[in-house]
């Protein structure tokens, strides 16, 4: 197993007669050790509060303000340690791998999950893994939510990773989803083109924005709409945090199950019979968000070849949309 991950907590009250300051600025001259770079990360993963509030790095603190910041200790490389967990492979060579992952299961360590996630897994599979990443990252080219399941490239060895990662920099990856959105769409294929910027009330979540954020492109396509759902097929241009959650819901179309972008409530069909008990019903079959990272295809680094790899949808997925065919 592996070891005890520790966390230090602090609470600071700002005394009275202080003149305004940034927030990082002042954390870092309160916390030993601390760097600005440091501080800076926690908050931008919400691990700092003020008046129990999430804040951004150039809030400026005032007397009496309250500041809670938490600080997980992250284990060292050798402190990840290897688990026997089942690893789905749909490929291995002797410089990478591609997997498919399972939803619940984290890439990497991380706050709060230091144990069960694929590095975990990984490393019991393989001695033979990159180590371009900060510590506890091994192999991790690319990442995938949580609760979105599907196909990720792991590298083996810095070189590897190395030119993979270049052609996610490039967007030369071609990756596909497969999703179940709440809504149907008029137009049977289309381009959604809207940058995406952080949540300004939940430091969290994403949303789209007119002006902030980074420029985000998605291609979708419908495959099938019922009731009150579609399932589409959807190709990433950019590769953005939560870019297809955000996409869908800033449509009003969130993935059906998101708890975080509004997919776990009923948004069409409401006047339709027993839509409640229904709705239910397919949450109960899929918790999470209805999404799945199906295709992935990319020059081998190797042999100068494009080669793509394809996955079935999981089980959950499978069940949902035959419920939604049966309705």
């Amino acid at each position: 197993m592996a070891k005890l991950i520790t966390e230090k907590k602090y609470r600071i009250e700002v005394p009275e007669g202080k003149t305004k300051e940034r927030i990082d600025t002042f954390l870092t001259n309160q916390i030993e050790n601390a760097t600005r770079s440091k501080v800076q990360k926690l908050i931008s993963d919400c691990m700092v509060f003020v008046n129990g509030k999430n804040v951004k790095s150039n809030y400026l603190v005032k007397p009496f303000d309250i500041i809670e910041a938490s600080h997980p200790i992250l284990p060292r490389p050798d402190e990840t340690e290897p688990e026997e967990i089942p690893l789905d492979i749909v490929y291995e060579d002797d410089y990478l791998i591609i997997v498919n992952k399972p939803a619940g299961m984290v890439a990497h360590p991380a706050y709060a999950n230091y144990t069960g996630t694929l590095v975990n897994a990984l490393l019991h599979h393989t001695k033979k893994l990159s180590a371009l990443n900060q510590p506890g990252r091994p192999g991790i080219v690319h990442r995938i939510d949580k609760d979105t399941s599907g196909l990720l490239v792991v590298a083996k060895d810095d070189w590897t990773h190395s030119r993979l990662a270049a052609q996610f920099s490039k967007h030369a990856i071609e990756r596909e989803y497969h999703a179940v959105c709440w809504g149907k769409f008029d137009s049977p294929e289309g381009t959604i083109n809207k940058k995406i910027a952080r949540s300004k009330s939940d430091r969290k979540k994403f949303t789209v924005s007119e002006k902030e954020g980074k420029e985000a492109i998605t291609l979708y396509k419908v495959l099938e709409q019922f009731v009150f759902t579609s399932y589409i097929k959807l190709n990433l241009k950019t590769g953005r945090t939560h870019q297809i959650r955000v996409h869908l819901a800033g449509l009003n179309k969130p993935i059906f199950g998101d708890n975080t972008y509004g997919g776990n409530k009923i948004l069409f069909g409401s006047d339709l019979p027993g839509m409640k008990s229904r709705v239910q019903n397919l949450l109960e079959i899929m918790p999470r968000q209805a999404l799945h990272a199906k295709t992935i295809g990319f020059i081998h680094p190797h042999s100068k070849e494009f080669v793509r790899f394809d996955s079935e949808l999981p089980s959950d997925m499978k069940e949902l949309l035959n419920k939604l065919r049966k309705s």
